[in-house]
């Protein structure tokens, strides 16, 4: 049964230094094809673990031998390494929302915060991705503070063409 405790064990502090080293370790399996993945830290520390703690169990509360505890600890190993297999990839496969970019604010409203000239820059507030942004604004039209307005270009990262949204 030590021996089985001692597998336990070691999966167990193999999965904390997997997430103290946080893939550092990874490096050691690259590179062997259809098993990367298949052989990572997370991995084999779950197989290990439930090699170890099963075969204990088994071991500890029925008849059964050493051999047949192994059989079950390797079957629940086996077991528990896929799990967390693919729970790991669909992780790693998991994307996230689109990030917003600034072409998005072509044809969107804003609010007037600085008036704006005919010959000159105002500033405007926009939002983009749900956060509120302000922009140097032209506009071939004078627009006062608080107007309304739609943008119709981005000529640069830091400034947008308006126009006055129409009553």
């Amino acid at each position: 049964m030590t021996w089985f405790l001692g597998f336990g064990v070691a999966g167990l502090v193999l999965l904390v230094l997997a997430l103290i080293l946080d893939g550092v370790l990874e490096g050691l399996f690259d590179g062997l094809g259809a098993l990367d993945g298949l052989l990572s830290l997370p991995v084999i520390a779950g197989f290990l673990s439930m090699l170890g703690f099963a075969g204990a169990i088994t071991l500890g509360t029925t008849g059964l031998g050493a051999v047949a505890a192994a059989g079950v600890g390797a079957a629940a190993g086996t077991g528990a390494g896929w799990a967390t297999w693919k729970v790991s990839r669909s992780l790693m496969k998991e994307r996230t929302a689109v990030v917003p970019r600034a072409d998005d604010l072509v044809g969107g409203p804003g609010t007037v915060v600085t008036g704006i000239p005919v010959d000159g820059y105002g500033e405007v507030l926009v939002h983009l991705g749900g956060q509120p942004s302000k922009f140097a604004a032209r506009s071939s039209v004078p627009v006062a503070r608080g107007a309304a307005v739609w943008v119709e270009s981005m000529p640069s990262p830091t400034s947008v063409v308006v126009r006055p949204v129409e009553p």
